[in-house]
């Protein structure tokens, strides 16, 4: 409720004010209000979202609606505004006709149900942990990580779709099939980060750089100011998960793989120049395999150190056994 009022607020109040150093001046106080929403949530599955949404998300979206960029600059009514502003989502432009049948199919809808069973399967896993192997551990991780993370996503975009009747973006774009950093960060992983980091980081660092470091320097800071950028604001949903001091490693994490990114980058125009070429499957294993050991290198220790993991398990099995026993009697024997 808080957060609707203040986007009623930027609707109705910022927007009639200049663009650019008064209207962002005027929406602070909502940055600010935004920024302590998450303290009143001690849950997982409550905090992080909301943090993902308000904090990061909606954040960053009314910084550019002070500059009057899209998405928000665009809204034609304050349901619009509201929707767009507060939830992981963006609309779909007009589709581009193409030639390749491939990219006009939508993904089936059965991948959804699967993942949402393969992350039932994964929670039911956890009852056996102590007996597993470590790097088995990592792989359920990893997998709960972006199942989790895609399947809230799918969640809270589905009222919007369902009532305004939105055409959405997708969210992931299966990044288990990802080929390179490049294709798992840029055409991927979590579009809805790289949607509203594109226009807030990489685009104002690549133009004010260009002209001081020529467009293929100005590009590669560009892509490690988004990298920092995006590892201070994981450091910061970490922070309210876990109420613990950061240690910076989640950010050391991205630097990482923004300077990797890069790399890789170069060294695939060399590549493609001299006719080299790895195989797909090759390659998509190496990205994985980098982004696994990477991940519980600096990215998971944070969270297992401050027992969010475990935190997380538990608010599943509360969930289930509040599930469990709203069902009737003879369906709960039978599961």
């Amino acid at each position: 409720m808080i957060a609707t009022i203040c986007l009623c607020y930027c609707y109705y109040i910022s927007s009639t004010i200049p663009r650019a150093f008064f209207r962002l001046l005027s929406i602070l106080p909502v940055l600010f209000i935004f920024l302590t929403l998450p303290f009143s949530l001690h849950s997982f599955h409550l905090g992080g979202p909301t943090t993902f949404f308000l904090v990061w998300l909606s954040s960053f979206k009314l910084v550019l609606f002070s500059f009057n960029q899209p998405p928000l600059s665009l809204s034609p009514n304050i349901f619009h505004f509201i929707s767009i502003a507060s939830l992981p989502i963006k609309l779909k432009q007009q589709p581009i006709k193409t030639n390749n049948p491939k990219l006009e199919n939508p993904k089936k809808p059965i991948l959804l149900p699967l993942k949402v069973v393969f992350l039932a399967a994964i929670i039911r896993a956890y009852d056996y942990r102590e007996s597993m192997h470590s790097y088995m551990i990592l792989i359920l991780y990893c997998c709960h990580m972006y199942l989790g993370i895609e399947l809230v996503l799918a969640i809270a975009a589905a009222p919007v779709r369902t009532v305004f009747g939105f055409e959405i973006e997708p969210q992931f774009n299966e990044p288990y099939l990802s080929t390179s950093l490049q294709d798992f960060w840029g055409r991927r992983w979590n579009l809805m980060v790289t949607s509203i980091l594109r226009p807030t980081v990489y685009d104002p660092v690549r133009s004010v750089s260009t002209g001081i470091f020529g467009i293929t320097c100005a590009s590669r800071a560009a892509m490690l100011a988004t990298f920092l950028v995006s590892g201070l604001m994981h450091e910061l949903i970490y922070y309210y998960l876990s109420r613990v001091s950061p240690t910076w490693e989640v950010t050391w994490f991205f630097v990482l793989h923004g300077v990797c990114t890069a790399v890789e980058v170069a060294v695939k125009k060399v590549m493609i120049r001299r006719g080299w070429r790895l195989h797909p499957v090759v390659s998509g294993l190496l990205t994985l395999t980098f982004l696994a050991v990477s991940g519980n290198w600096l990215f998971f220790p944070q969270l297992v150190r401050n027992g969010v993991d475990r935190k997380a398990i538990r608010e599943y099995a509360i969930l289930v056994n509040f599930v469990r026993s709203k069902l009737p009697v003879n369906l709960v024997n039978s599961l």
